[in-house]
């Protein structure tokens, strides 16, 4: 038995992820900013699930978060940085508002939630950091410019944590989910910018139509990616990075085989830069 820490807990993956590491025996911590609404979707977990008010833009609220579950269970596990926001639109389209927004989310947040429970981790000398990215954490596409920076962003933050982290028995795994059928493209998870320039009309406001069009609709399984998940919170030595979806999987290595391809055309240009 385990005990999970889960931010975004409320709903999507999140809402998930509690079910699932519950079915399965584990002690749950599920934060959200209305922890009612947590504690409403399982009124059978009992005193298996704490429900704790987080917003991770708060980080004195992380803090108190993982104070309270280490008082309910005594440790934690795996943690699960879920909670973020998306953003749909062309790069200068973007408000200042907005991007901050989903920076203040997508990064800021989870490094709140980092430095309120490595304090934890380290003490113990174990535990397993899950960071939910994207597919578009590493390879973005037009109109989501902004929304793939926050989650490159955090991959580069997460492969740097993992090697600060590592030598202390603490593992992290940056997890890419492709396309699933949550509420992700719904109003309540991604923001839309009403600032359209016509010149981007072909290519963000063409994914600006897709979305419309994929939500709900999307291949992936969510309550396939979530038992995924759960398998790497079982798993002794779980991989750095890991794709979820068939489409995940097919960008990743595309954008593998086009960067090497670059690299290729342009090395003689590239290495003669060095001093003689």
């Amino acid at each position: 038995m385990s005990v999970w820490f889960v931010t975004g807990a409320s709903r999507g993956f999140g809402a998930e992820i509690v079910a699932q590491a519950l079915g399965a025996g584990h002690q749950v911590v599920g934060t959200a900013r209305d922890p009612g609404s947590v504690t409403a979707q399982f009124p059978d977990a009992g005193d298996q699930l704490l429900a704790v008010a987080l917003d991770v833009t708060d980080e004195a609220a992380a803090r108190a978060a993982v104070a309270a579950a280490v008082e309910r269970f005594g440790r934690i596990d795996v943690v699960v940085n879920n909670a973020g926001r998306g953003l749909l639109s062309a790069v200068e389209e973007a408000s200042d508002a907005a991007v901050r927004g989903v920076y203040d989310a997508n990064v800021f947040g989870v490094l709140n939630v980092l430095r309120a429970v490595l304090p934890t981790l380290r003490a113990q000398r174990s535990g397993h950091i899950i960071n939910l990215s994207s597919v578009g954490g590493f390879a973005s596409s037009a109109g989501w410019g902004i929304y793939c920076s926050t989650k490159f962003a955090l991959e580069g933050m997460s492969e740097a944590l993992a090697g600060e982290v590592g030598p202390l028995g603490i593992s992290v795994t940056i997890v890419e989910p492709g396309y699933f059928r949550t509420d992700f493209l719904d109003a309540s998870s991604l923001h839309t910018e009403f600032n359209e320039i016509a010149d981007y009309a072909e290519t963000a406001g063409a994914t600006r139509a897709h979305a419309v069009s994929a939500n709900h609709n999307q291949p992936g399984d969510p309550v396939k990616a979530v038992a995924a998940i759960l398998q790497l919170g079982a798993t002794e030595k779980p991989p750095l990075r890991i794709q979820l979806g068939s489409d995940s999987v097919a960008v990743v290595a595309g954008k593998l085989k086009s960067v090497a391809a670059e690299q290729d055309a342009w090395r003689e240009l590239s290495v003669s830069t060095d001093f003689d």
